[in-house]
């Protein structure tokens, strides 16, 4: 290479890495959405720290714990998307390849004479080595690499919303479980109840001191606790499938050990502020890739508008001969290329429109998954709060149901009421038990809400 060529290469390089590594991308404040300073809805709990990622152990459930255990090794929606993410990591291993010079090869032997002659034929080898390296200008190679980069972090916190799903729903699932036995117990129980009391009509009948009509009264009701039972049976059944398939198990043999909920705990929650929400909900930080992947998309379209600078080198040698093939001299090139397309009928243009379009389209979907985020945190928080104060009125209820279930039992086997009243007081007592166990079952489901939608459970790997 001649002076002035190494002169002008030395100074073509530094200026073209410089300008590699500015990436002009959009800015980002059209994506921007007010924050709210804080909630609408008081906060539940009695501590001031955020929970540890493995949340659900509030609930003092053991075998809670390893269930989610097993669902976050096993569930097959998790499998999924941790194949996509090593996707996403191969393709940002390939994109990142254009960053880097190519290098190839070639070796090759020939043999050449005259068919039917007696001319001594000859033989040849050749061998040679070329490299080339794009010139990044324009920052379309780095842009392509950023695309791919927040892609794989999509891909990421997609897996991360899958396995808090996953968590929340068997959490979700087993609690349900637990109250569809405890409502089983007491649908027993409530027909225990009113089969004694049909035992009392019936001795009642039969001294005559009651009448045929409180005798099919009674009946009537102890058929409709019998009829009861089954649809409970039913729906804990379903439910048993729902966790054995977030456990990526076959439903057939699958049970749980746990009765009821009375030794399940309620974990004190206490979220951050509002602004904090954008730190910890992965889908809030997939949004945000994806909008980091279109900013980079918009980037390597506006560079294709501009010509590419390629670099190429290449060393070879020829010989006659094997025996001589490291005695001739080795030949070498050196060269710098410029392209442009002249004409495409407007592709490229269209391309950058499309990508302009793109990132508008997820700058949308980016605030809408902002402001859900805090409706959905808004909507939890008024959820716990209406169901606890809902169960201090009907603990109440339950008890003094009871009370007027026992007094009437009482007085009808002394004739002071008659069979309606006591009719009247099993009906409420049924009532207010069963919602009693659906009231206790939506509180612990609205706390795993909570967590969920406050992204809880889930540790950011950083980023790339």
């Amino acid at each position: 290479m001649k002076p002035a060529d190494r002169f002008a290469l030395s100074l073509l390089l530094p200026l073209a890495f410089c300008l590699a590594a500015c990436v002009p991308l959009p800015s980002r404040d059209d994506a921007a959405v007010g924050i709210p300073a804080n909630w609408d809805r008081p906060v539940p709990g009695g501590v001031d720290v955020w929970p540890a990622s493995d949340w659900w152990q509030g609930f003092s459930s053991p075998e809670l714990d390893t269930l989610i255990a097993t669902a976050r090794q096993n569930n097959l929606d998790l499998s999924a998307a941790a194949a996509r993410l090593l996707q996403a990591q191969g393709q940002a291993r390939i994109a990142g390849v254009a960053l880097l010079p190519t290098l190839d090869g070639s070796i090759g032997t020939s043999r050449a004479g005259i068919a039917a002659s007696d001319r001594a034929e000859s033989s040849s080898f050749t061998a040679s080595l070329s490299a080339s390296y794009e010139l990044d200008f324009w920052g379309a190679n780095r842009a392509d690499v950023l695309s791919a980069q927040a892609a794989l972090r999509s891909s990421r916190y997609d897996r991360e919303t899958v396995a808090l799903t996953v968590t929340t729903g068997v959490a979700n699932t087993y609690l349900q479980v637990l109250s569809l036995r405890e409502r089983l117990a007491t649908a027993r129980q409530n027909l225990e109840i009113a089969e004694r009391v049909l035992a009392i009509v019936q001795a009642r009948v039969r001294s005559g001191a009651a009448t045929r009509l409180d005798l099919a009264q009674q009946l009537g009701t102890v058929a409709g606790q019998r009829a009861a039972v089954p649809p409970l049976e039913q729906q804990e059944r379903d439910a048993l499938s729902a966790l054995a398939i977030l456990l990526g198990r076959l439903p057939q043999g699958f049970t749980v050990q746990g009765a009821s909920l009375e030794a399940i705990q309620i974990p004190a929650v206490v979220p951050g502020m509002p602004s904090d929400l954008l730190m910890r909900r992965p889908d809030l930080r997939r949004a945000e890739s994806q909008l980091d992947a279109a900013d980079a998309n918009v980037a390597a379209a506006r560079a294709a508008l501009f010509p590419s600078v390629r670099l190429t080198a290449g060393s070879g040698v020829q010989s006659g001969v094997f025996s001589t093939l490291f005695d001739e001299s080795p030949g070498f090139s050196l060269g710098v290329s410029l392209a442009r397309t002249l004409f495409d009928s407007g592709r490229l243009g269209a391309q950058r429109g499309v990508a302009e379009a793109r990132r508008v389209e997820l700058i949308q979907a980016y605030r809408t998954t902002v402001i859900t985020a805090f409706a959905d945190v808004d909507k939890a928080l008024g959820t716990a709060d209406s169901i606890s104060r809902q169960q201090e009125q009907q603990a109440v209820q339950l008890e003094q149901a009871r009370i007027a279930l026992e007094v009437a039992e009482l007085r009808y086997r002394a004739g002071a009421v008659d069979l309606l009243t006591l009719l009247d007081a099993q009906r409420t007592l049924y009532s207010a038990q069963d919602q009693s166990r659906q009231l206790k079952l939506s509180r612990l489901q609205s706390v795993v809400t909570l967590f969920r939608v406050l992204g809880g459970g889930w540790q950011d790997a950083g980023a790339l």
